[in-house]
């Protein structure tokens, strides 16, 4: 194949019956019955989410805007990009992450793109995070967003994109969101440049919305 026609495509498997043994707050489980190409029926655990979004902001110094924060199920304090859920369906994702980086760092951004769409881990979980690139930053108008739980012990920094690259590489950092922004980043900026990112508002099949 050549790198024009490799692309994922839509295919949903027939599923002769499902079950949900597990609701939370923001995720539920679910259990298909899927059938196979040779016609036999196995049974698919999976979790249900309602998908997120992720901003890598670029500062006029080349630097990205980073978090650490305390990740219960890792056991782990990672740094990461500013992310969050999205909280209404069909919500529009743009609006999602100017919310989430003005919650997390007190930032607004005059320039965004699409970085890239992901899977986190589709062979479990049906998330879907799009990650968005932000640019020509400035302190946000008003008070600070105030902050809970695991978010109150969040610690905020500026890092070279050169400093994040050496640290995804070597194995120090391990968060999907700010792994696969930075070197998108890189990518995009050996490749055809920044300004050649899709629009902020660009299709999202895995969650549409309306602009």
């Amino acid at each position: 194949m050549t790198g024009s026609t490799i692309k994922d495509i839509p295919e949903e498997w027939e599923v002769r019956g499902t079950e949900t043994p597990f609701r939370g707050k923001k995720t539920s489980v679910r259990t298909d019955d899927v059938v196979m190409p040779d016609g036999s029926v196995v049974t698919r655990d999976y979790q249900v989410h309602p998908g997120s979004v992720a901003v890598l902001a670029l500062d006029d110094q080349g630097r990205a805007l980073v978090i650490r924060q305390y990740r219960h199920p890792v056991r782990e304090k990672l740094w990461e990009i500013p992310a969050g859920l999205l909280d209404v369906p069909g919500e529009n994702p743009l609006h999602a992450a100017q919310r989430e980086l003005y919650e997390e760092a007190h930032v607004k951004a005059e320039d965004w793109r699409v970085l890239t769409d992901v899977y986190t881990t589709p062979g479990g979980c049906d998330e879907a995070v799009r990650i968005f690139l932000a640019r020509n930053l400035s302190e946000a108008e008003g008070e600070r967003f105030e902050v809970e739980d695991e978010e109150a012990d969040m610690e905020l920094a500026r890092v070279p994109v050169a400093d994040l690259v050496r640290g995804v590489l070597a194995g120090e950092l391990h968060n999907n969101c700010l792994v696969v922004g930075v070197l998108s980043l890189v990518a995009a900026e050996q490749g055809d440049g920044l300004d050649a990112l899709r629009p902020a508002q660009a299709p999202w099949p895995a969650r549409p919305f309306e602009a």
